[in-house]
């Protein structure tokens, strides 16, 4: 599928300049469709248990399909906290205290890490160097008390891409696990496990997947064992879930040990959908052309003398270009009337692109801004 055939899809093009998919992708006429056959199903069937269940199946097996994992790795969660909070509790910190991550970790993560504290766990944060990090950083921090590396995959700050293979061949080296927060990359670049050679990875379907919120995966790679059972837990999380022996608490094997009630069954439906679309399309071509996207909006704000908070060089940047200004909320709600929706964090605002971004995106972006900065200074 080539971009413009892509974008035909997102009724939001050409009204709106959609950049934020970092925060949540643009709704397709996929993905309509997707809740409405949930909807009609509901009025339909009234109970259409069976037909639900297997859409949970279905998303689960795409995400499989598109991190190159088996279904059976693959855990159906909430959100990328959940899964965080499964593999943590899951350690045994008493002889490898530490939890090595670094301050561009989505904060969400990064507290689920701190609260291990409480279970005798010491969270070591790398400082990074103006927005940038590298593996010799995790390196000289890695040593036989560390139990579990994590490692964002793209840092949701600034669209740095971490060397993720580098650094869990040391991780592994010293004994660690390796924790791989794949939800600011998955869907615009190409994620393999095998590659990766991580023991965990966690996305969810809300941003880059275009899909809703409340539907997420959990890979836990097979043969992975685990000193402590889960506490969080529930139905799906047996060995027969439809046994309903509410005195017997056992644990499937694999990853399903790892799910709980219930999941959301409308974020199945438009998970599946985007899931969909996105294994459509060649992941090298989407990749490449959300780079060269992120490299022409790079020089054009560069030239128009804005100040960047993402990495200049190409090998580490990711599909966003974070910019640095003194409101970001302002500046995203000023470019909202202009029609370019981005995403303030921090001291920047972030623009995100995807397959379905292009050029004329990219140039009303840049004029957005440009009339912004100028509405400062005569402020």
């Amino acid at each position: 599928m080539t971009p413009a055939a892509f974008r035909s899809h997102f009724p939001i093009f050409p009204a709106t300049a959609h950049l934020c998919s970092c925060s949540e992708g643009a709704l397709s006429d996929r993905v309509m469709v997707a809740m409405s056959e949930f909807m009609t199903s509901w009025r339909v069937h009234a109970a259409p248990w069976q037909y639900w269940m297997e859409e949970v199946d279905r998303a689960r097996g795409l995400f499989a399909g598109l991190i190159h994992a088996a279904p059976e790795e693959i855990a159906v969660v909430s959100c990328a906290s959940e899964a965080a909070f499964q593999v943590a509790w899951s350690l045994d910190y008493r002889e490898r205290p530490r939890i090595l991550t670094n301050d561009l970790e989505f904060p969400s993560v990064a507290h689920v890490w701190l609260a291990e504290e409480a279970r005798g766990a010491s969270v070591d944060f790398i400082a990074h160097q103006g927005g940038l990090l590298d593996a010799a950083a995790y390196r000289a921090r890695l040593d036989t008390d560390v139990s579990l590396v994590s490692v964002p995959l793209v840092s949701y700050a600034n669209g740095l891409r971490l060397p993720v293979a580098e650094i869990a061949r040391e991780a592994h080296r010293q004994g660690a696990r390796v924790f791989v927060d794949a939800y600011q990359g998955a869907g615009v670049m190409p994620v393999d496990v095998r590659e990766l050679d991580c023991d965990y990875l966690t996305a969810g379907t809300l941003k880059y997947l275009l899909g809703a919120p409340g539907l997420a995966f959990l890979y836990v790679r097979n043969g992975t064992t685990h000193a402590h059972e889960p506490v969080l837990t529930g139905w799906f999380g047996r060995r027969a879930p439809f046994s309903f022996n509410p005195r017997e608490l056992d644990f499937a094997d694999g990853a399903r040990r790892f799910t709980t009630g219930t999941p959301a069954i409308p974020s199945a439906f438009a998970g599946r959908a985007g899931l969909e679309m996105v294994l459509e399309t060649d992941p090298g071509a989407v990749f490449t052309h959300v780079s060269d996207l992120a490299g022409h909006l790079q020089g054009r704000l560069l030239a128009s003398g804005f100040e960047l908070f993402s990495p200049l060089d190409p090998s580490q940047r990711g599909p966003q270009v974070a910019v640095r200004v003194e409101s970001p909320e302002d500046c995203a709600a000023y470019l909202a009337t202009r029609g370019v929706v981005v995403s303030p964090r921090g001291d920047v605002v972030r623009l995100s692109l995807h397959y379905y971004n292009n050029d004329e995106d990219i140039e009303r972006a840049v004029d957005a801004l440009l009339a912004y900065r100028e509405r400062d200074r005569q402020v």
